[in-house]
């Protein structure tokens, strides 16, 4: 595998617009490819969201993480939050999340946060095996809130 991991560009929109609509399946919803224009204006307009990483084995896109940054993380450091991580079914268990974990980090300490926060489902078992396998242990500490605006 010639497994590559990069930042998105402005002409990798149509690819993270269809691997949204997979992720939304991933989850129960139904596949629906979200309006590319708007992925692009999210990520690459005059107030960027979010960054994308992709994971690329040769030209093909397998996998993507999205973090964006949080402040204050401590005291008035920042932290990275990984949003959302997602590797194509037919490239999974193959290391290419464990690469993007890896890319993140480096994301991390390359803009000088202090840490990488992020939630995973419960009903998840994949992903919580793959942070359990990172030594990465759960944080018991918070309740996950979310409203609607």
């Amino acid at each position: 595998m010639g497994l590559t991991i990069e930042q998105a560009t402005e002409g990798d929109a149509e690819t993270i617009a269809q691997m949204l609509g997979e992720i939304e399946r991933y989850y129960g919803g139904t596949y629906l490819v979200p309006d590319v224009k708007q992925v692009r204006d999210a990520l690459f307009g005059p107030q960027p969201a979010a960054t994308v990483l992709l994971a690329r084995d040769g030209a093909q896109v397998v996998g993507l993480a999205s973090v964006c940054f949080l402040w204050p993380a401590a005291g008035a450091e920042t932290s990275l939050y990984l949003k959302e991580l997602y590797v194509r079914e037919a490239h999974r268990l193959r290391g290419v999340a464990r690469e993007l974990m890896t890319a993140v980090n480096g994301e991390a300490r390359s803009a000088g946060c202090s840490r990488v926060e992020w939630t995973a489902d419960r009903d998840n078992p994949a992903a919580v095996a793959l942070y359990e396998a990172l030594g990465v242990v759960p944080h018991e500490g918070k309740i996950f809130y979310r409203s609607q605006v």
